[in-house]
């Protein structure tokens, strides 16, 4: 299928092979001891079955072993996503360090710095190899399909000149505001948004990871789940615990218009109670109306997304694809 990536995968100096018989690591420095390597997950789709499992290197293996598998959950993968992105990195400490010794030790500091240079090198791919976690998935069958339609649809917001996460909601409750907010019932604030296929940068995956991105929250779709990071917070949700719903959303553009955006209304900057301009006010701009396509993600835990974009039928796209994969009967986990 088109979303697969890579057949393997590099974290840190580690390199991660998945096979028929299991997932393989190698370190590719001598002396790095594979116990100091990321987590490697695997996930199997495909069937009705899912299997997930989770591998951590035995310390007293050094290169080019395959490790055991052991049973795990899926949260465990998000409990992994939360530790990573909480490790603090100590290159810049090493760095700092290296640059003083170098400093204060005369013409001998080249010397120093040449030495240290390589244990810098080895301080750094330690770092990205603790803060980063592998995550291998083999997906087959319908499952398979689902997920490439999934990616597609989502890749297909790109062609949306207008895109946006709604922070924010209030309701338009006197007449001032009614006359002032050019007679909306409602207020929004919105963010500028993006769809793409990247994953968070701890997360290293041999799939291509469609997300929808706005500031700091991040939406990533995976084949076996969704994944939101907020900063350093992570958590995910099963595609059957995802409520998916498409409105059409009239909103009054007081910035620049999407080229591709519907116009089918206009209204005046400061609108009187009948709704035609408001003469006390000098430059009075007639604000045209569109009809934006709204997608909300919602849960019963508390989950509340809200894009809009300029493209109505690119929301729905996204929408029919989400419901074929909570729609689809819930596999059977097999450790």
């Amino acid at each position: 299928m088109g979303f697969y990536v890579r057949t393997s995968l590099r974290a840190g100096p580690f390199r991660f092979t998945l096979s028929q018989g299991g997932l393989g690591v190698s370190a590719g420095i001598a002396g790095l001891r594979a116990g100091m390597s990321p987590r490697g997950n695997v996930v199997r789709m495909g069937r009705g079955v899912i299997s997930y499992r989770t591998t951590a290197a035995d310390r007293d293996v050094v290169m080019h072993d395959v490790v055991s598998l052991v049973p795990a959950q899926p949260s465990d993968v998000v409990q992994q996503l939360q530790k990573a992105a909480k490790r603090r990195p100590y290159w810049p400490f090493a760095l700092a360090a290296l640059l003083v010794a170098g400093l204060v030790t005369g013409r001998f500091g080249l010397v120093i710095v040449a030495v240290g240079l390589p244990c810098l090198i080895w301080v750094a791919l330690r770092d990205r190899a603790a803060r980063t976690v592998v995550v291998m998935y083999d997906v087959t069958d319908e499952a398979a399909w689902r997920f490439d339609h999934l990616v597609n649809s989502i890749t297909g917001l790109q062609r949306a000149h207008g895109f946006w996460l709604i922070t924010a909601s209030g309701a338009i409750t006197s007449t001032y505001q009614f006359k002032v907010y050019a007679g909306a019932s409602r207020l929004l604030r919105r963010l500028n948004a993006s769809a793409r296929l990247a994953g968070p940068r701890i997360l290293v995956t041999n799939v291509a990871v469609p997300t929808l991105t706005a500031g700091s929250l991040s939406v990533h779709f995976l084949p076996d789940r969704v994944l939101f990071r907020d900063g350093r917070h992570v958590a995910d949700l099963a595609y059957q615990h995802l409520q998916v719903a498409v409105e059409q959303a009239r909103f009054i553009e007081e910035g620049p218009v999407p080229r591709d955006g519907t116009v089918v209304d206009s209204t005046w900057r400061y609108v009187n109670v009948k709704g035609g301009p408001d003469r006390r006010f000098k430059n009075n701009a007639r604000l045209p109306i569109l009809l934006y396509g709204r997608l909300i993600l919602r849960s019963h835990s508390g989950l509340n997304l809200v894009w809009d974009a300029s493209q109505a039928q690119l929301v729905h796209a996204v929408a029919n694809a989400l419901h074929q994969s909570i729609a689809a009967r819930p596999p059977v986990i097999h450790p």
